[in-house]
Formats: C-alpha cells, sequence, structure tokens
C-alpha cells in the first residue's frame, strides 16, 4: 500500500511554496496537466502562466510529464514555454526517468506534482521520485466521479488515517503567496473595467514579444488564382433575427466580417509555414474601418469593437478540422449563444478571438502549398480551403454524448467532438481521436433548451 501513497497531500498547485521547494534542494519540478493545473481539457489560463513564470523565477526548472497527445501539450504550453513529454503512458517506469535526464538532475532533486494515484504518485514512487498529490481538478457539472477515483479516495482516507502525524521533508511547503490567486477570487481584469483594460494590453505587449523569441515562420504571400483542389468548404449566413437580437450590431457583423476576410483572401501557406489571424488581419478600430458587433467579455454578451471575427475565426477552423494541417491555437467560448436551428454541426460556433493575444493558427505540416479563401456575399459568408492537388484522406467530424445540464442555478451544453480520418480509396476510417469536450455555460433562455436533451 506504500507505494500508492503520496510523499504529502495538499489542495492545490497554488498551496506549495515553490521558494520552499528550493530551499529544500530540489531543483526542478514535474508536472501533471489534466485535472492537476486545469480541470480535463481545459486550455491553459493567466493563472497557471503567471505560476510557471512564478516558478521559473524562483529558478526552478519544469517539465510536463502527460499521457495526453503532443498536439494538446504544446498547445498548452505555448505560454509558458517549458521541456514535456506527450503521451507518457504513466505509471510505467521509463517517461519518468526520460524526464529527469530532460532535467539534467538527480532523482533526488526532482519533485512530481499530479493529481492521480495509479498514475503520477505510483510512477514517481516506482522511480524513487519524492511527488505531492493535489485535489482534481473537475468541470462544474462533473458531479459524478469514476470508479478510479472512488478507489483513490478510499486509499486517501487510509493514508490520513494512518500519516495523520507523519513529518515529512514536504510537509513545510505548504505555504502561501498563491493562496491569493485562488480561482474563486476575482481575477486582476474582472476586478474594474479600467483593470480589464490593462490586462488587455499586457496580453498584446506578451504576444508581440513572444512573436519575436519564437521566430515562427508565418504565411505572408497572397495568390489571387485559387489553388485547383477543393479540400473543404463552408458557408454561414451572417444575419440573425429575433426579438432580443439588435439587428444592426447584425448587420454591423456582417459588415466586419467581409473587411477581415478581404485581408486574408487568397493567402497561401507553405509547408511549415503558420497561419496567424491577427498577423493577417490587423488591429481592430475604427480608424481601420471597424464597428461595434456582438462580443463576449467575461461570458456575457455585449456590444464591441469588431464584434463577429469569431464567426469569422470559427469559419476557419471548421476548414482546418476537415484537413490535415495542425490546429496550433484554438480558444473557445461558449457554443450555446443562441438555439440551435436545423441540423447541429460540430464546431459550428465557438471560437474566441481577441487582438492579438487569443489568436486563432494553424502549421501546414503537409508536403504541399494551401491556401484559403474567404468572402461575403449577399449576407452569406464562404469560405474555402484549397490545395495543389487531392489529400489521400478526408476528415469528419462527430459530436457525440449531446446534451445540457444544470449545475449551481445554470445549465451548460456538453458533447464530446471526435475526427474521423477516413481512406478515400476504401472508404474507411483510419484513425479517430478526440478533439475537443465541449463545457458551454448556455446564454439563451433556458426555456429554448430542448427538454428530451436535459439530463
Amino acid at each position: 500500500m506504500n507505494i500508492l501513497f503520496p510523499s504529502v497531500y495538499l489542495d492545490s498547485v497554488y498551496a506549495i511554496d515553490y521558494e520552499k521547494v528550493k530551499e529544500l534542494g530540489y531543483k526542478a519540478i514535474i508536472f501533471d496537466i489534466d485535472s492537476t493545473l486545469v480541470p480535463h481539457g481545459d486550455d491553459t489560463s493567466d493563472q497557471v502562466d503567471e505560476l510557471f513564470a512564478h516558478i521559473h523565477d524562483v529558478g526552478l526548472k519544469t517539465l510536463l510529464l502527460s499521457n495526453n497527445s503532443d498536439e494538446r501539450i504544446a498547445l498548452f504550453n505555448r505560454n509558458i514555454q517549458t521541456l514535456y513529454i506527450p503521451m507518457a503512458n504513466k505509471p510505467h517506469k521509463p517517461n519518468f526517468f526520460k524526464a529527469i535526464d530532460m532535467l539534467g538532475v538527480n532523482r533526488s532533486e526532482v519533485l512530481l506534482v499530479g493529481d492521480q494515484i495509479f498514475t503520477d504518485v505510483l510512477g514517481a514512487n516506482l522511480c524513487g521520485i519524492d511527488n505531492v498529490l493535489v485535489n482534481f481538478l473537475k468541470h462544474k457539472e462533473d458531479i459524478n466521479i469514476g470508479k478510479k477515483r472512488q478507489v483513490e479516495k478510499l486509499i486517501l482516507q487510509v493514508y490520513t488515517l494512518l500519516y495523520k502525524k507523519r513529518k515529512h521533508r514536504l510537509s513545510d511547503i505548504v505555504v502561501g503567496d498563491y493562496k491569493k490567486m485562488d480561482k474563486k477570487k476575482k481575477l486582476f481584469c474582472e476586478i474594474h473595467p479600467a483593470f480589464y483594460a490593462i490586462s488587455v494590453r499586457k496580453g498584446i505587449l506578451k504576444r508581440h514579444v513572444d512573436n519575436l523569441r519564437q521566430k515562427t515562420k508565418f504565411a505572408r504571400t497572397f495568390k489571387k488564382e485559387q489553388l485547383p483542389n477543393v479540400v473543404h468548404s463552408y458557408s454561414t449566413h451572417l444575419i440573425k433575427k429575433g426579438k432580443d437580437i439588435d439587428p444592426e450590431l447584425q448587420y454591423n457583423k456582417a459588415y466586419n466580417i467581409q473587411l477581415a476576410s478581404s485581408k486574408m483572401d487568397g493567402i497561401i501557406i507553405k509547408p511549415g509555414e503558420e497561419f496567424s489571424f491577427w498577423k493577417l488581419v490587423g488591429k481592430i478600430n475604427k480608424k481601420n474601418g471597424y464597428k461595434d458587433g456582438r462580443v463576449i467579455i467575461n461570458n456575457k454578451v455585449q456590444p464591441g469593437m469588431g464584434g463577429g471575427l469569431c464567426n469569422l475565426a470559427n469559419s476557419i477552423n471548421l476548414l482546418i478540422q476537415h484537413s490535415p494541417l495542425v490546429v496550433t491555437e484554438l480558444h473557445t467560448h461558449s457554443d450555446a449563444l443562441s438555439p440551435d436551428h436545423g441540423k447541429r454541426v460540430p464546431f459550428g460556433t465557438g471560437t474566441s478571438i481577441t487582438y492579438n493575444y487569443i489568436d486563432y493558427r494553424f502549421k501546414n505540416t503537409t508536403d504541399q502549398t494551401v491556401q484559403i479563401n474567404l468572402w461575403v456575399e449577399n449576407e452569406t459568408s464562404y469560405a474555402e480551403l484549397r490545395s495543389e492537388k487531392p489529400f489521400p484522406v478526408k476528415f469528419n467530424l462527430i459530436e457525440r454524448d449531446h446534451h445540457f445540464t444544470k449545475v449551481d442555478g445554470k445549465f451548460y451544453r456538453k458533447s464530446n467532438i471526435y475526427k474521423e480520418t477516413i481512406d478515400k480509396k476504401t472508404n474507411k476510417v483510419i484513425k479517430e481521436e478526440l478533439v475537443y469536450k465541449n463545457n458551454s455555460e448556455v446564454l439563451f433562455d433556458y426555456d429554448l433548451i430542448p427538454k428530451d436533451l436535459v439530463v
């Protein structure tokens, strides 16, 4: 049983005094991601990014060790910029030892922080690595926990009973300046509109610095002639009508989308190049011709400069999801802004962008050049992804377990979106992967939620 017990058991990663960790002789920390730093499947946050900046300032090295995919970790790591190992196959030992080698430390100088006994704690103990178990993070509506979590709960009860008075050298790391960053408290940007503006300026500046430091090869070449092969196309009507919908904001949205589309229409993305929405569109302000449309700030729909461009980013994301190109940055907001009309489209809405620090990006990892074509006609936005020649595979998005759940008086839309890779010759699915766990707060009238979808 001892091999399943952590060195110490704490509330969260924010209950650790990292300066004290350094004083105790540790030189590096290995972190799990899902349910340790963020709820499962969530993107990184300002809070997580600031935590890692603090740890690095203290002088500790870090590494992300996750059983998740390379794409997932690379996206999560874009601001943190630390070492990582994907598909780690925890609790098996090889990648724990690989992590120690990558960090350039001895096993006595590294600390592991994770949320699962049967992967993080067990793996660390098998390798002789000190470890901290933290309470696992979950989404508000995830009321039930799995069988493994139930077993872990029993193990922790035994651990607490046997080791309540045990003194470990890590017992003194429970401090806290980072208690001030408790997620239940308001973020800096939520305190006052002026502070939100400051946070925006900080995000823009940080993105400029990151772009210079990373030296990414961005796509900048345009071509009027369209490439011959259509990989995928998508269109959406832009003007929505209803008693609670401001028509002026709707027409402004269509205007904004048309203006931004003209900035990107015909862009060529060569092998190895990366597409950046904001690198091509530029600043969103009145000087550049943009108007107020609908935007989402702190999960609230309101008028805002350039409103509607999330729709355009979402159309581009749908093109890329139906291709072998790799999404390198994707942010999401609620896709439950209004009731569904007609057949529901996975990723039909929900992509989030804000100049310039919340971007939409993808990379051309194929061996041929591709092209994005965008235009607006008759109040409809059109998007096409083209290539020099057909790809040998095609792609399909499938949404499963779509339902609504009520938690603490609020409704949430939940679903899982999978991407199928299909061989064109045989028409058989050769690969299926989970690309997104949808967890969207419903922002429309709860009376319009289909009763048969409420669980």
